[in-house]
């Protein structure tokens, strides 16, 4: 177990966010994943100290970046400007949500999974994936403050290794459906050395979205979504219909995302997060 105190860290609030698709609210106080291999619970002690089910080494190694805690969020919400009501009330409710770092490899597939379908459904056919072609993983000791974790068996995102020789009939059997294909030549252009997540990050943001768009089956939001939430470019801004629809029904049809040249993805996230969980403000 590793302590942590931080301010603006709600891992309820990250896990209920739509970053990743591993991450999973137990009550109110402990939320568990899977990400980079190791399975993780998070325990809530008090507003700003949390326990997490790993040891000092892994927290620095892995889990720092993975939940962006050098960034100062505190900062970046007293930079929304003071007119817009809105995205003030949105700060305000997502208190706490952080962007993630996801592993370049795992956060391309789960978004083109993601493509026309719900949270819980990406998620099942996510997991489907992870049991056919991952590794089960070793559950670290979870005593007081730790709860009972959601399942008996976790299994790692499958890496590119893991997925080579898997079929279109596989992928239709975890319930890819149309996106077989796209997840197919995505393992095509890893496994030939033609993309790595060193070459994509390597890549400024205007060559990192051109080459994510060339994929097969990657479009605008699919590649935004990418960049924010893999490659930490948070002046990205993906748009699906939430984001959508928020623009248009209390910006006009225009959010002018120049006001927040490296952070627009950020606010995007607490617009995001506001629009679906708190019902009471909708037009």
């Amino acid at each position: 177990m590793y302590l942590v105190n931080c301010n603006c860290f709600d891992p309820v609030r990250i896990a209920d966010s739509g970053q990743a698709f591993r991450f999973k609210v137990l009550d109110n106080d402990h939320v568990e994943l899977v990400a980079c291999g190791r399975y993780l619970q998070i325990a809530r002690l008090s507003e700003e100290e949390f326990a997490f089910s790993c040891d000092e080494a892994d927290y620095n190694a892995i889990w720092r970046a993975y939940f962006d805690m050098d960034r100062d969020y505190a900062q970046i919400e007293a930079s929304v400007d003071p007119d817009d009501t809105y995205l003030n009330a949105a700060v305000k409710y997502g208190h706490g949500i952080r962007i993630l770092r996801q592993e370049p490899w795992e956060a391309i597939i789960s978004y083109i999974i993601s493509q026309r379908r719900s949270i819980p459904s990406i998620t099942t056919c996510v997991e489907r994936l992870s049991r056919i072609r991952g590794h089960k993983i070793d559950l670290p000791s979870l005593d007081t403050p730790f709860v009972t974790p959601a399942s008996d068996e976790y299994y790692s995102f499958p890496s590119v290794e893991d997925m080579r020789g898997i079929s279109a009939e596989d992928l239709s059997s975890i319930g890819a459906g149309y996106r077989g294909p796209y997840i197919l030549s995505a393992l095509d252009d890893f496994a030939c050395g033609k993309l790595s997540a060193e070459l994509l990050d390597s890549k400024n943001d205007d060559e990192l979205y051109e080459i994510l768009t060339s994929m097969y089956g990657v479009g605008k939001k699919v590649a935004n979504c990418v960049m924010l939430f893999a490659f930490a470019r948070t002046g990205r801004f993906p748009v699906d219909v939430w984001i959508e629809r928020i623009v248009k029904n209390y910006y006009g049809g225009f959010f002018d995302t120049s006001i927040y040249p490296e952070t627009a993805g950020i606010m995007q996230q607490y617009m995001f997060y506001y629009e679906r969980k708190d019902t009471t403000h909708r037009r």
